[in-house]
């Protein structure tokens, strides 16, 4: 009895805890997303344009949500328009993209009605994350006062996850946030190793048992995919027809592996079921096959940079500098964060790339792995990516360098040309407790 009660008052406690921390979460007013299109010269900042250029006394024009002129102020001569923001001496970039993210899916772990991020079942291509994302996620608007203005959402678990979609970090709802819906399907491909013992007591790495089957089931699916999309007026099923935009090249298949030998399977894969739209997330031992991805046309999106070597005899500083070591050899290369605390170290991607450059990539090439090469790999580098006449005047102004965290400070952003706030509960707790301990 007196286990019970033990146990009751516990239960009872935790619940209060949770209570009680929802209610604060929304205790303080949410951001109100912006809601129409100004007209903005920004006049005398450097412009980090995103494709490897730089102009150093840049004027920009944004109308009508797009940005309509952008040159070097010293030889176009021109009249400002609507609201002119002297930024002398800071920095613009453009938007920056969060790859290969959870967020809007999940927003306390510790409370499962909070948790959308995966569904049950082996093999859901046909699951949408974008139907699950929540634009009003507190962790959502703390990536804006670092510049991570878009996002990929994608679902976890599972053989095939499902499908991911494209946000902006500002809106009502996941229709206001979306920038391309469906962009590509994910597929976790097995691993080829495994550790043994627990996780307590770890063992040795030793060759995983089931991998040879677990690589069957996924080619049975895809074959069965393959044959129900040929066959007109088959019988509906959801799972292989969700393929379809894959297997006809509209729609990107990202291959979730690390591994040299898994990778080169993976490869082996693509070149047998003619995928013509594949991508490699995470991609730890990708530099031992850097020549053949790159060859294939394969991106990768490397993972973590801020996470320890992958295996006891790597180099300790592998991670920093694999993204490097893949853009030499020619491979497209965007950054991802999946991993511990993967949502709200999401706002983190300017300084991942600020890491690489810290191991040796070209500052402007590091900026291009999480703005122009993402925008490519997710098919939306027409309107985003880079600072581009007739591009999406999606974009921010810092203080400084955007890849220190030291000097990246943003005084404005703009998501489609609407110029979004850039206040936070961090920021309300910041300015609380600077009045609390001024003296």
């Amino acid at each position: 009895m007196r286990y019970n009660r033990m146990v009751i008052m516990r239960t009872l406690k935790q619940t209060l805890y949770t209570i009680a921390l929802m209610c604060g979460m929304f205790t303080v007013a949410q951001q109100v997303p912006a809601s129409t299109q100004g007209t903005f010269t920004i006049m005398n900042a450097t412009a980090h344009i995103g494709n490897g250029t730089v102009i150093p006394n840049a004027v920009i024009v944004i109308e009508n949500g797009k940005i309509t002129t952008i040159a070097d102020a010293t030889v176009v001569r021109m009249t400002p328009k609507g609201t002119v923001i002297n930024a002398s001496g800071k920095h613009v970039y453009p938007g920056i993209i969060g790859m290969n993210t959870t967020l809007g899916l999940v927003e306390i772990d510790a409370v499962s009605a909070s948790d959308d991020e995966r569904e049950i079942g082996t093999f859901n291509p046909h699951v949408r994350s974008l139907i699950a994302y929540n634009a009003e996620s507190r962790v959502v608007e703390t990536m804006r006062p670092n510049g991570v203005l878009m996002a990929q959402i994608v679902p976890r678990g599972g053989r095939i996850s499902g499908r991911s979609s494209v946000v902006s970090m500002d809106g009502w709802n996941w229709e206001d946030a979306a920038i391309r819906t469906d962009d590509g399907i994910h597929i976790n491909w097995p691993s080829s190793f495994s550790r043994s013992g627990s996780r307590f007591e770890p063992g040795p790495m030793e060759i995983s048992k089931n991998y040879d089957k677990q690589i069957n089931e996924l080619q049975d699916f895809m074959t069965n995919a393959v044959a129900y999309n040929a066959v007109k007026n088959a019988k509906a099923d959801l799972k292989f027809s969700a393929m379809n935009e894959v297997l006809a090249g509209k729609a990107q298949l990202y291959f979730h592996v690390n591994g040299e030998k898994a990778i080169r399977d993976v490869m082996s894969f693509i070149s047998k079921n003619k995928i013509s739209t594949a991508v490699i997330v995470g991609g730890n031992g990708a530099q031992y096959c850097a020549q053949e991805l790159a060859t294939a046309k394969i991106p990768v999106l490397a993972g973590r940079v801020h996470e320890l070597p992958a295996r006891e005899d790597e180099d300790y500083d592998m991670p920093y500098k694999l993204p490097k070591l893949l853009a030499d050899a020619g491979v497209l290369v965007a950054l991802e964060n999946s991993g511990d605390m993967e949502r709200h170290q999401a706002r983190n991607f300017p300084f991942y790339a600020g890491t690489v450059v810290g191991h040796g990539l070209d500052k402007e090439k590091a900026l291009q792995m999480i703005t122009l090469n993402a925008a490519t790999i997710l098919g939306i580098d027409k309107n985003y990516g880079s600072l581009e006449t007739g591009k999406s005047a999606t974009l921010f102004i810092s203080e400084g360098d955007a890849l220190d965290m030291r000097t990246n400070k943003l005084t404005h952003a703009f998501i489609d040309g609407k110029e979004i706030s850039l206040d936070t509960r961090q920021k309300d707790l910041y300015e609380r407790y600077q009045e609390k301990f001024k003296n």
